[in-house]
């Protein structure tokens, strides 16, 4: 089931917060975890491994689900998380020192765990290019850390407006603009990032960048939802996702990043009245 069930967990929380509240909801956590640890002492599964699983999905889309709520606005809510995920790659550098270092190690502590799980050659992958991957680790681990809390939110965003009168309660989605601000912080660190060469910078500017794949995606929903893009060119850019997640997440990004400066849905609309 992993990782499907802590999505769908993840899902079924923020769709609760959203409709009852912090509150009711946390309540509900509470009696869930509850359950969770009498299954824990049935299987034998450690309760600390299972309240660590739970609460790591459940505390942060509790955030972004309880400010989405309180704000009412999907793309202050977002553009607040990025400046969350930028911050947390800063405390990475500051807590950690060199994070090469630290990734390579656990890199190689983790190997071993998929040999156990019959991913030998992941294994041996991790083992022999260790410090080739450790460089982009943080980027990566904040980044798809990032990406999964978004869609959980945004999934359960969208249960919520299958109920009646919930539609579009907090903006819609194919609405989503990230702004100029997160554009020119984008371009401001990319800069710092080539004069200084400083690698807690590039992973900032890099990050910054790629977020900008939601606002890509937002705008492709835009023109399906107008009627000016087909559904079959939606559902191969979803689909495409499995294999060109790299690609598509940097041209997404790129056509997201340019339709912050040239608000391209603006124009087409103004061009259509």
């Amino acid at each position: 089931m992993l990782p499907l069930a802590p999505i769908l967990s993840g899902v079924v929380f923020v769709l609760l917060v959203l409709h009852q509240g912090p509150v009711r909801s946390v309540l509900y956590a509470a009696i869930a975890l509850a359950l969770l640890a009498a299954v824990s002492m049935i299987g034998k599964t450690p309760l600390i491994q299972i309240a660590a699983n739970a609460l790591g999905t459940w505390l942060p889309v509790l955030a972004l689900a309880a400010l989405l709520r309180h704000w009412r606005s999907i793309a202050l809510t977002l553009q607040v998380s990025v400046i969350v995920g930028a911050l947390a790659i800063l405390a990475i550098f500051v807590v950690v020192g060199d994070p090469t270092v630290f990734w390579t190690e656990v890199l190689r502590e983790i190997a071993p765990v998929f040999a156990q799980l019959g991913f030998q050659e992941q294994a041996d992958v991790l083992l022999t290019r260790a410090d080739q991957i450790a460089p982009q680790m943080t980027l990566l681990v904040v980044f798809t850390s990032w990406s999964m809390y978004v869609a959980v939110l945004l999934l359960g965003y969208s249960l919520l407006q299958t109920l009646p009168d919930e539609s579009s309660r907090f903006g819609r989605f194919c609405d989503l603009n990230l702004g100029r601000v997160l554009a020119i912080a984008m371009a401001t660190a990319s800069v710092a990032a080539l004069l200084s060469n400083a690698a807690w910078l590039q992973n900032v500017a890099f990050f910054m960048f790629a977020v900008f794949f939601l606002q890509g995606l937002a705008t492709l929903h835009w023109f399906f939802a107008e009627g000016r893009v087909p559904g079959v060119v939606l559902a191969v850019v979803y689909v495409s996702f499995l294999i060109f997640n790299v690609v598509l997440v940097v041209g997404l990004a790129v056509a997201g990043y340019l339709d912050a400066w040239f608000d391209y849905r603006k124009r087409a609309t103004g061009r259509s009245t």
